[in-house]
């Protein structure tokens, strides 16, 4: 069981470090398959975002300039159901800097794995 836990959180890592990385290359297409049609963005200042505003953002125009996962990613799971929770230091193109919580929960459709939900929590200067 604990091999198989492991294969599975190395599966959710790889996933959510590709549809972050799709996000900073605006690659759209990975952009598309990953996010729901559903799906949903609270940022760090407590704005909704639906799937058709942020991947417009994204879109249309640099809007991640880095998006760096930091320290171990925590992964909650079920048979159709994932939950992902880790740090990261985003980078925007206008040289702020944030770090934050991310909480990402995924749900295994037809298509296969898409998320479905993300929040960023800032996380305050010590």
């Amino acid at each position: 069981m604990q091999e198989e836990l492991g294969s599975t959180l190395a599966f959710f890592q790889a996933l959510e470090t590709k549809r972050t990385r799709a996000l900073v290359l605006r690659d759209m297409a990975t952009c598309e398959a990953l996010h729901a049609p559903e799906y949903q963005l609270i940022t760090p200042a407590g704005r909704v975002m639906d799937r058709a505003t942020y991947l417009g953002a994204v879109s249309a125009g640099p809007f991640y300039e880095a998006w760096d996962i930091v320290g171990e990613m925590e992964c909650r799971l079920s048979p159709h159901m994932a939950a992902i929770r880790y740090r990261a230091r985003l980078r925007f193109p206008s040289g702020r800097v944030v770090e934050v919580w991310h909480t990402d929960t995924y749900e295994c459709r037809q298509q296969g794995w898409q998320a479905v939900w993300s929040q960023a929590t800032a996380i305050s200067p010590a």
